[in-house]
């Protein structure tokens, strides 16, 4: 049996209670290359994960994700070129209606349930239970690894629909519940009451939103929630020519690196997970590379920190989602907002 393998890396030192841990036994064969994809997790005390050498329960810092550009579309191809790739962790949602095409990837790959984790979110259609059950049979699994509530609106009343997360995960309908896109506020709220703390808050998050969002990573870390970022190119990719641009080069000139490579580089000096995505084989490659670089040094990550202070805000993402599923929750409202336009318009037109 393959023992665990561990290295040393230096976290923030706001973040004493995460670790790097390095593992064959967590990784993915890699069909191409014949050999196994080495992979990255973060140790977390609340987290349940089975790995075959390691008692410890891990959360993969990498995942890729089937939402932005490649919601409502067949993923199955890329989902299997992620998993052929190396990506082990799988992250999907309700919403993003894929779930059916990552359960299709993950039977087509032939890899064994335990060598994969599967992430997907609850987004406000029908109860948690009945959401997680239809979301369950469309992947084709007993259970996913992680279950998060989409975006708070999802659960208008919070403390009784964190209680139907916790009764699930004591089902065993999931290994461990989460939430995504909440604030402080939500987060207070939801402890009042919670019997199991969520153990991840997944958030868009890059370096022109760190100086607003500091505060919240210093919640989660006092919480032990773990953070994970999704949207943590925005920075470069849709605000191209900002002062983050700069500094980011120079540091990708230095390693040896892509731009690319050292946000995520940066993301993970703050000891924050990655959802990230792409259909290119190249670039997935490129994601994965970024645990083999050195590190970028301290003086780097604050320059990226002072030049993302400087930048354009962050593109209110969590308000938009909001409303999308406030809509969501009150079906019959939007049904009777479009009869009332279109009566309206027979009328103008009648008279």
């Amino acid at each position: 049996m393959l023992g665990c393998l561990r290295t040393s890396i230096i976290l923030p030192s706001h973040l004493p209670q995460y670790r790097f841990v390095f593992t064959p036994s967590y990784a993915v064969w890699n069909r191409h290359s014949q050999r196994w994809k080495r992979g990255t997790v973060l140790i977390h005390e609340n987290l349940h994960y089975r790995v075959k050498t390691c008692a410890a329960s891990q959360f993969p810092t990498i995942a890729f994700g089937t939402g932005s550009t490649m919601k409502f579309s067949d993923v199955t191809d890329y989902v299997g070129q992620a998993i052929e790739n190396g990506f082990s962790h799988i992250d999907t949602a309700q919403y993003y209606q894929t779930e059916t095409y990552v359960g299709l990837a993950i039977k087509e790959s032939g890899l064994p349930r335990s060598s994969l984790y599967i992430t997907t979110k609850y987004s406000s259609t029908g109860t948690p239970q009945q959401a997680i059950r239809q979301s369950l049979n469309k992947i084709g699994l007993s259970y996913v690894d992680m279950y998060m509530v989409h975006v708070p609106r999802a659960l208008p009343d919070l403390e009784s629909g964190w209680q139907e997360f916790e009764k699930m995960k004591k089902d065993g309908l999931t290994r461990s519940i989460g939430v995504s896109n909440f604030t402080i506020e939500d987060l207070q709220q939801l402890l009042k009451t919670a019997v199991t703390k969520p153990a991840v808050n997944q958030i868009q998050f890059h370096p022109y939103n760190y100086a607003s969002h500091k505060a919240l990573l210093e919640y989660c870390s006092k919480q032990n929630i773990i953070v994970e970022a999704y949207g943590s190119l925005n920075s470069i990719t849709q605000s191209p020519g900002g002062p983050v641009d700069a500094v980011v080069n120079a540091a990708a000139r230095r390693i040896g690196a892509t731009a690319n490579q050292v946000i995520f580089s940066w993301v993970r000096s703050k000891g924050v997970a990655i959802v990230t995505t792409s259909r290119t084989k190249e670039r997935l490659q490129e994601y994965l590379a970024v645990e083999d670089l050195p590190p970028l040094t301290s003086e780097e990550i604050a320059a990226i920190d002072e030049a993302g202070a400087k930048g354009p805000p962050s593109r209110l993402l969590v308000a938009k989602l909001t409303m999308q599923y406030r809509f969501e929750r009150a079906p019959l409202l939007c049904i009777l907002l479009v009869v009332a336009v279109m009566f309206s318009l027979i009328l103008f037109f009648t008279f």
